[in-house]
Formats: C-alpha cells, structure tokens, sequence
C-alpha cells in the first residue's frame, strides 16, 4: 500500500463498514462481515471485517455464499484491492468474476464550475420538496436505463424508455430518502432540460467528513452532452459546502474514470466488486 494513501485508505474502510449499518443487520464469517439489509431496499455486501487480523479465506467467502443464497440475496463481495489484496486471488479462487473499478478521490482545487461542463441544468433534491416523490422516481428511472447499456456511447435509449421505467416507490422507501437527505447523509441530484425532463441521475453517501459519489447514470441519448460531469461536479461542490473534507467515488471503467478526471477527482487506487460470473456480462 502507498504510505502517502495509507491515511485516505482507512478512512474509507470505516466509511464502508457504517453505511449499511443503521439499516443492516451484520453477520461475521470469519475475517468478512455480509451486512442483511432489514425491511425493504437495495440488497448490501459482504467485505472486509475492520478488526480481522487475517485476510478472507477460500471457506469465509463460501460461508457467505451459502448464506446470501439461504437468504436470498445476491452473491456480492465489495472491498479496496490496496487494503486487502489477498481477496482478489481467493474470489477467483471460488469462481467469481471481479470488476476492477478506478478508485477515485477528488482534489478540490481542481473541481470545475459545473455550468461550464454542461448547458443542462443540475438540480439537487430537497427533502420537503412536493415533488420528491416523482424526483427520486425519475432517478432510479434514468439509472435503470442508463445501466442496461453501460459505458459512455451514445445510444437510443432516452426519455421514452425513462417513463417507461418510471415505477411507484414505497412508503417506506420514499421516508428513508426525505430523512437522509434531511440530516445530511444523502445528496439526490438530476440533470436535464424543461422539454426532456430527466437526462441524468445521481447520489452521493455521507458519513461524518467522508462522502461516496454513486449511481451517477446518464440516457444513452443524451450522452457526450457532460450532463454526468456537471451533475458529479455538483454533488461535490454541495459535499464540500457541507463540510466534507473526502469526497470520492468507483468509476465503472477506465473509460469512465476519464470522465471524472475532468471534474477534479484523481485515481488512488482499485475498487474491487465480484459476483459470480454469470450474473457480470
């Protein structure tokens, strides 16, 4: 591990581990923890314990298999390739597929005015907004669509299909976000134009002075209009507003990452995210 990151690297790793865990149960199998999302909502993962003295094992990770398989939860496995490199040989070892995503973590000297980044407008969410409801609905929408045709080609994918895959949230659901974006954890934002509507989505994740950027998702339509750079800029200018001092984020390619090297963020590090093979295409 790079001395100079080691600081930034252990920062991170406590910033993983609370995330889920004022709405996750966590179970320990041996040196990892798979967090159990309680009530309805995205599914969590299986990483790194913070006071495992050794790293995962081949039997650690097929103990947590068979326990998301029991549960019904997808087999994930999240963790920093620079804080636990052993991981990656043994995931392989067990016949799961490995994404190796840029990990990234903004400079905020270099972060840009977003309006110079894109003609689109950027809208952060506000949590006693009448219309929060259709906003977060038209996120996850827009991310849907976005991600079923990854990477940063254009395509013909747009609005039509974000409508199409507009879905009514739960109650519940709907709660979690007003209460996160109201106490700070959460930052909802949209990218796009008064005859588009929604072009490009995005979220960030707070906990303390330490912030995820993620989700950031743009149409296949709109793409190469900077709507995901100017909507990223944005988040992180209202992170830093709120006292963030680390802000960062996973892109999903190198691709990608050249994206957010636009907007101020500089690769440290590996990102690792496996799944058994058939489920990553």
């Amino acid at each position: 591990m790079d001395p100079l990151h080691k600081h930034v690297f252990d920062r991170l790793e406590r910033f993983y581990d609370a995330v889920p865990r004022d709405v996750a149960g966590a179970e320990e199998h041996g040196a990892l923890v798979l967090f159990v999302r309680e009530g309805a909502g995205w599914p969590f993962y299986a990483r790194p314990r913070l006071d495992a003295t050794e790293p995962p094992s081949l039997s650690d990770v097929t103990s947590v298999r068979e326990r998301q398989r029991k549960l019904g939860l997808p087999e994930a496995f999240e963790w920093v390739h620079e804080t636990t490199p052993e991981l990656l040989a043994v995931a392989r070892s067990a016949g799961l597929s490995v994404l190796e995503a840029p990990l990234m973590v903004l400079d905020p000297s270099a972060l840009p005015d977003p309006a110079t980044l894109s003609e689109a407008a950027v809208r952060v969410l506000a949590a006693d907004s009448p219309g929060l409801a259709a906003d977060v609905a038209a996120r996850r929408a827009v991310a849907a669509v976005s991600f079923a045709a990854a990477g940063t080609a254009t395509g013909e994918a747009g609005p039509a299909e974000r409508d199409a895959a507009v879905t009514e949230l739960e109650l519940a659901a709907l709660d979690e976000e007003r209460a996160r974006i109201a106490d700070g954890r959460r930052i909802s934002a949209l990218a796009g134009t008064p005859t588009e509507g929604a072009l490009a989505s995005g979220m960030a994740m707070r906990v303390d002075d330490v912030a995820e950027i993620a989700g950031v998702a743009t149409l296949p339509s709109a793409r190469r209009r900077g709507l995901g750079a100017a909507l990223t800029a944005t988040l992180a200018r209202e992170l830093l507003a709120a006292g963030t001092e680390l802000v960062f984020l996973s892109a999903g390619s190198e691709e990608i990452a050249r994206v957010y090297l636009r907007v101020g963020f500089r690769r440290i590090g590996t990102a690792c995210i496996a799944e058994p093979a058939a489920l990553i295409p």
